[in-house]
């Protein structure tokens, strides 16, 4: 069992309170069940610090540097995990002052260049990868499980077309998606809705795919995709209809409303934009406690900043946006991860021959550990709805509507 020095650092009962069986192993030493649901090996006895500490996200990042090995399934892993964390969203809360600091810092490491180098290291690791756990559409954002027998393809689609019903698409507007990835929507929305569709991305091959996809559909000439940063888009474009997808979390806290008025500006008055992204639980949360946020920041998303919905509200209605609809999709996005990484899961051998064993363990814990966030609430994912007003108070049936926006939801439904 090891000394009791060893030992000791652990409390006598945490373990039996665990959900799963969870057994412990390091150099010279083991404690917990001798049959168990999920096993660490440790490496480094000054790990079980962490373990007693609830710092899952330092342990992530010591399975993903190789000094931890795991046993055991993923989702077993999670929910011990879960139990050993706490509360990171009260461990991760900002005091007031600390908040505005963080605002100011916000407003300086993010730029042109070092977004499009963020974006870059994340999202042109390799479109083949990716393309293992992603569905078919390669929509690399939260799905919409409108049904809940669908699978992660359907669930897709679903989700494609509840943006393109809430944004009321129809042939001949023009549609811009920020962030567009790898062409998902902005394919879906001219083909099935006919519109006239731009898209934006800092990825390097996101474009270049998305391209190749416009000229084998034979879109060339009703869809466009551009490697550009949202703030070099000429304003003398007024678009109809405005989408950013999973893409504001890299704007950075101090940006939103320069980022949202932006969008304002390229947005013909009466016209509408959805914004589809992920959300702090907490007011004044940076990033997650527990050493979760220093991984994500470290491993994945380098630049990646979450606020809380009300300060996404505040941000849109300081740009001259009015909100129309919010709908939170949280449990969606758990769903969505767990199949993303249900997927990665049987894939590893292949995983492995494209990527170097670190970055495929950073994308195990990250997917799984993502779910588990979005399963305890300590994430969330909102679209937000709104429009450009444009002051018209008289026009007939639609009178004081100020927007193309109708009298009711039916639309989405």
């Amino acid at each position: 069992m090891g000394s009791s020095a060893q030992t000791g650092l652990i409390d006598a009962g945490l373990l039996d309170r665990l959900p799963c069986k969870l057994a412990l192993e390091w150099p010279g030493g083991r404690i917990g069940a001798a049959v168990a649901d999920v096993r660490l090996k440790l490496h480094d006895l000054s790990l079980l610090v962490g373990v007693a500490r609830g710092q899952i996200g330092h342990l992530a990042d010591a399975y993903v540097r190789g000094r931890v090995d795991i046993e055991g399934s993923l989702a077993d892993l999670m929910s011990v995990a879960a139990h050993l964390a706490g509360d990171p969203v009260k461990q991760g809360e900002r005091k007031a002052f600390m908040s505005w600091v963080d605002q100011w810092r916000s407003r300086k490491r993010h730029h042109r260049q070092s977004d499009a180098k963020s974006v870059q290291a994340h999202y042109d690791l390799s479109d083949e990868f990716f393309a293992l756990w992603l569905d078919p559409r390669r929509v690399y954002s939260c799905a919409y499980f409108s049904d809940l027998t669908m699978n992660l393809a359907q669930a897709q689609q679903a989700k494609l077309d509840h943006v393109c019903r809430k944004l009321q698409l129809s042939p001949g507007q023009r549609f811009l998606d920020v962030g567009a990835g790898w062409g998902g929507l902005l394919i879906w929305a001219a083909e099935h809705y006919g519109v006239q569709a731009t898209g934006i991305t800092l990825s390097l091959n996101q474009c270049s795919y998305v391209n190749r996809l416009i000229e084998e559909r034979g879109l060339k000439g009703q869809v466009e995709m551009r490697l550009l940063d949202y703030r070099e888009l000429p304003e003398s474009a007024a678009f109809d209809r405005i989408a950013s997808i999973g893409m504001f979390e890299h704007v950075g806290n101090g940006h939103l409303i320069s980022y949202f008025s932006r969008l304002t500006r390229l947005l013909r008055p009466g016209g509408l934009v959805l914004n589809h992204g992920i959300t702090a639980s907490g007011l004044r949360n940076g990033q997650l406690g527990a050493g979760i946020g220093d991984y994500i920041e470290k491993h994945i998303f380098p630049g990646g900043e979450l606020v809380h919905v009300s300060r996404v509200s505040e941000a849109l209605a300081a740009s001259g946006l009015e909100l129309l609809d919010a709908e939170n999709l949280r449990p969606h996005y758990a769903r969505t991860l767990w199949a993303w990484s249900d997927a990665l899961e049987t894939r590893l051998d292949q995983a492995r021959a494209l990527l170097e064993e670190s970055r495929v363990r950073a994308y195990r814990m990250y997917l799984a550990g993502s779910a588990m966030g979005f399963e305890q609430g300590w994430l969330s994912l909102y679209q937000i709805l709104a429009t450009r007003p444009d002051g018209d108070v008289s026009s007939g049936s639609m009178r004081g509507a100020q927007s193309d926006y109708p009298f009711s939801r039916s639309h989405m439904y």
